[in-house]
C-alpha cells in the first residue's frame, strides 16, 4: 500500500485513496481487518485524527465497516450493488445539475438503457415485478394524488421494471438514471402532461412484460420517450411565448 503523501493535498483523502486502491487491487481482502489507527499513523506519518477521518471517508463508501469491542477495528466490508445506489444518484443529480446537460440527451440516455432492459425484463419477470408495476399504475389512476405522490410512483414503476431484468449491474446503473432524471423529467413536464397517456403506456410495458414480448416493452417506452420530450419542447415554446 502506498504510504509517501504529497505535502500539498488533503492528507486525509490520499490516505483513504491509498486505502481504497489496496481494496480493489486484492492487497486487502474482504473482510480484512485494517492495521490499527496507530499503526496507520505511523505508517503514513501523521496523526490518529487524520486516520479518523480518512476512515470516515471509506466508511462512507461503504468500503469499511468499524467495530467494536476487544476483536474490533475497521474490516474490509463485502459492497452489494444495493449498498452504491445512492452514491450513483447523487452522482447522476449532480452531473444534471452542475455540468448542463440538455433535456433530450438525458431523457435519450435514460431510455435507451431501459430498452436494454426490456428483453430480459420479458424473460425473467416473477409475479412480484408484475404485482408492483400494477400497484403504481392504479395508485396513478388515484384522484387527488399530488405530482409528487406521482413522480415516485413513477419511479417506482420503472424501478420494478429494471429490477424484473434481474441483472444487479443494470440495476445500479439505472438507478442514477431513472431515480435522478426521472424526477427531473417530472418537474419540467408536470404542468403539461396527461396522466391518462402515461398510465396507458404504463399499462402496455405491464401487459407486455406480462406476455414475454421485449419487443413490445421497448416499443411502448420508446412512445413514452417520444411522448416525454414532446412535452418538453411544448413547456420550452410555452415559456418562450
Amino acid at each position: 500500500m502506498k504510504t509517501k503523501l504529497a505535502s500539498n493535498k488533503d492528507f486525509s483523502a490520499q490516505i483513504a485513496a491509498a486505502i481504497r486502491e489496496a481494496i480493489m487491487s486484492g492487497q486487502l481482502i474482504i473482510d480484512a481487518r485494517l492495521p490499527s489507527e496507530s499503526e496507520l499513523a505511523d505508517q503514513f506519518g501523521v496523526s490518529r485524527p487524520t486516520i479518523r477521518e480518512a476512515l470516515k471517508r471509506l466508511a462512507a463508501q461503504n468500503l469499511i465497516r468499524t467495530q467494536r469491542g476487544a476483536t474490533g477495528g475497521a474490516f474490509v466490508n463485502r459492497i452489494r450493488f444495493e449498498d452504491a445506489y445512492d452514491q450513483q444518484i447523487t452522482t447522476s443529480i449532480l452531473l444534471l445539475s452542475m455540468n448542463e446537460v440538455d433535456f433530450e440527451t438525458a431523457c435519450e440516455a435514460r431510455y435507451t438503457l431501459e430498452r436494454a432492459c426490456a428483453p430480459l425484463a420479458a424473460l425473467r419477470r416473477s409475479a412480484d415485478h408484475l404485482k408492483t408495476m400494477r400497484t403504481e399504475i392504479a395508485h396513478q389512476g388515484q384522484t387527488g394524488l399530488t405530482d409528487e405522490a406521482f413522480c415516485a410512483s413513477d419511479v417506482a414503476f420503472h424501478r420494478a421494471l429494471v429490477d424484473a431484468a434481474e441483472n444487479p449491474v443494470l440495476s445500479y446503473q439505472l438507478a442514477g438514471a431513472i431515480e435522478a432524471m426521472q424526477p427531473l423529467m417530472n418537474m419540467i413536464t408536470f404542468t403539461e402532461r396527461s396522466r391518462e397517456a402515461i398510465i396507458a403506456l404504463h399499462t402496455q410495458i405491464a401487459d407486455a412484460l406480462e406476455m414475454g414480448d421485449g419487443t413490445a416493452v421497448a416499443s411502448a417506452l420508446s412512445q413514452l420517450e417520444k411522448y416525454t420530450i414532446d412535452l418538453a419542447q411544448a413547456v420550452r415554446a410555452k415559456r418562450q411565448r
